[in-house]
């Protein structure tokens, strides 16, 4: 009986150590495929290149806590996985420091980041129109914070009308209404064609009025 119930204990560890010999044994050729995935950023991070100097995308930093707004601090940064870099002396690491200015993204100079712009707000109004924009930091600038985040801006998309032309027809074809068929306001550039030009008067106001660009396109974009 002893032996029996040897044989039967017997069967379900041999049972079991087969299913563990074929997981073990299925575990490496899993990990080996995922080693072999290539994350996305990888494309943007140069190769071989100077850690300080690789895009954030290419690098995992902790926030420096002790930081003062606006004066440059130290942030201690690694590389993320498949991203090789090296030091001053040309030797391969993966934790290294940058000094940055402690701000978040959002509180950048205009000329950091790229913003997307808007045709159906009118650049030529009083108040001047705002629209949300959606901003992303270029690639080169390290802030805290989330580096695509929405901010309010100033409509200044342009049409491609050109204000010399503009000036140009209300001066010299302003009395037949060309200067306001040029920027697309065809009403009254009949009303000036039908009235000579309100007898000169009208021709003589736009030409003030566009030299100073108070009057533009109808679509309401900026003079190029």
């Amino acid at each position: 009986a002893g032996s029996l119930m040897a044989t039967k204990l017997s069967q379900p560890q041999s049972t079991l150590a087969k299913s563990l010999t074929s997981t073990s044994t299925n575990a490496p050729y899993f990990k080996a495929l995922e080693s072999t995935e290539i994350p996305p950023y990888v494309t943007n991070c140069p190769s071989n290149g100077l850690c300080s100097r690789l895009p954030p995308d290419c690098m995992t930093c902790n926030t420096n806590y002790s930081c003062i707004y606006g004066k440059t601090a130290t942030f201690d940064c690694k590389v993320k996985p498949h991203v090789h870099c090296v030091d001053e002396n040309n030797h391969e690491q993966e934790d290294f420091t940058i000094n940055m200015t402690c701000q978040f993204c959002w509180q950048l100079a205009t000329s950091d980041y790229v913003c997307t712009n808007s045709t159906n707000c009118m650049t030529v109004s009083c108040p001047r129109q705002r629209y949300n924009a959606t901003c992303t930091v270029r690639d080169h600038i390290h802030c805290l914070g989330n580096r695509v985040f929405p901010k309010m801006l100033y409509c200044n998309w342009t049409g491609g009308y050109k204000w010399s032309t503009a000036l140009a027809l209300s001066i010299t074809l302003g009395g037949f209404g060309a200067d306001r068929f040029y920027l697309g306001q065809w009403r009254e550039g009949l009303g000036k064609l039908f009235s000579f030009g309100g007898l000169g008067i009208w021709t003589l106001i736009d030409v003030l009025l566009i030299g100073v660009g108070y009057v533009g396109p109808a679509d309401g974009s900026l003079y190029i």
